[in-house]
């Protein structure tokens, strides 16, 4: 099965993303010094990563002396609407009413992820899916 491309960045693309709407705009050092914070990485895991959302269109560059500065092309608020609708998509079969009605039986949740293993008893949504 081949695989699709998403429009949800995976976790580390995620994180400078993250970085650069704290940012608005800034170079390879400036998003290491804020995903540091976290999670520290080298300098050039953050360029590729940065080269990486450059090339998928999530970012744009431009040459300011000797260094890009980056700046992302779709906002925050924007990317959180891209990933409820994945889940939506994905795991509600495009039912929004679906989703509100399974976050607002936490014994269901709970229920549900009794049956996953390692899954905690917390029926709080992670924010990160968010």
């Amino acid at each position: 099965m081949p695989k699709t491309a998403r429009d949800v960045p995976p976790p580390l693309e995620l994180l400078c993303l993250k970085a650069l709407w704290s940012l608005q705009e800034g170079n390879v050092k400036d998003v290491q010094q804020v995903v540091a914070r976290s999670r520290p990485l080298a300098y050039t895991t953050i360029m590729t990563v940065l080269e990486r959302l450059v090339r998928k269109g999530k970012l744009t560059r431009r040459k300011k002396g000797r260094a890009f500065l980056y700046a992302a092309t779709t906002s925050e608020e924007a990317m959180r609407h891209i990933a409820v609708r994945e889940l939506l998509d994905s795991f509600f079969d495009g039912s929004s009413e679906e989703l509100v009605r399974f976050l607002g039986a936490p014994e269901m949740a709970r229920a549900a992820a009794a049956e996953v293993p390692g899954a905690s008893d917390d029926s709080r949504i992670d924010t990160v899916l968010l």
